[in-house]
């Protein structure tokens, strides 16, 4: 779980939720931050955690097994959505109007690239990274290169890809677009809660927090069918899949929910 406020981030045993550590990941700021661009996702590399901080426009390099600073990296102005390839690291930052590339075993950078105007979350398919912008969600390949800007609801905020296709959350739109991965095809567009901001992939079917609603959606993956919404804590906003359970960042509770 992050938190934008103090600049860390806490592990917590998937088996039971014990604390088993909060880890400092940028300078304390002065003041609370003005905006929500303060709030930094997290990717996992296989064996280390990446934190995009709004802070201090860096990445940091988290060892998992102990929560050890192995690197801070600067990327551009207002860092948001992390997200890894199988080799690197692609960290939008919202404020610079693009995506930076970084070298996963030592940060590195590797190039920077346009992702569109207010760039915020980042998604990998397999072959091509997916970026969500103030246009829609930009498809770019692995050097980079811009494949597609695909239109989608209001406010694109979080992404997650299925396997074949990408979903798009559309916070201004209460709800989530789904996109082919091959092509852009727009396949549908789907209802959830208030406010959605992020979602997650657990095999069968999406979750989605709504930020608004203090609640978490439950989309078959299929046909997009809701499955259900289950009430969490307060401001739900990160969201991710173990392997077994969802766990949710309550951003306004600082807590997390298990699912």
């Amino acid at each position: 779980m992050n938190s934008p406020i103090d600049c860390t981030v806490s592990k917590l045993r998937a088996s039971d939720g014990a604390d088993l550590g909060t880890f400092r990941v940028c300078p304390k700021p002065a003041a609370e931050p003005d905006s929500f661009s303060s709030f930094g996702a997290l990717a996992f590399d296989g064996a280390n955690i990446w934190v995009a901080s709004g802070s201090n426009n860096r990445v940091t390099k988290l060892k998992a097994s102990d929560g050890t600073v192995l690197g801070s990296y600067a990327v551009g102005k207002g860092p948001t959505g992390v997200a890894f390839d199988a080799t690197d690291i692609w960290v939008a930052s919202s404020r610079a109007n693009r995506v930076t590339k970084l070298r996963a075993t030592d940060g590195a950078q590797l190039g920077t690239y346009d992702a569109g105007e207010n760039p915020q979350f980042v998604a990998f398919d397999g072959s091509n990274v997916w970026v969500t912008n103030a246009a829609g969600v930009a498809k770019l390949d692995q050097n980079g290169k811009k494949l597609g800007v695909y239109s989608t609801g209001n406010t694109p905020e979080g992404l997650a890809f299925d396997g074949a296709n990408v979903w798009v959350v559309n916070s201004g739109s209460d709800n989530i677009t789904e996109i082919r991965a091959s092509d852009g095809a727009q396949l549908g567009t789907f209802a959830v809660g208030h406010l959605p901001f992020a979602i997650a992939f657990d095999g069968h079917a999406l979750w989605v927090t709504n930020n608004g609603g203090n609640s978490v959606t439950e989309l078959r993956a299929s046909d997009g069918a809701d499955v259900g919404t289950f009430p969490v804590r307060s401001a739900p906003a990160g969201i991710a899949f173990d392997g077994a359970n969802i766990w949710v960042a309550n951003a306004g509770a600082n807590t997390a929910s298990k699912l």
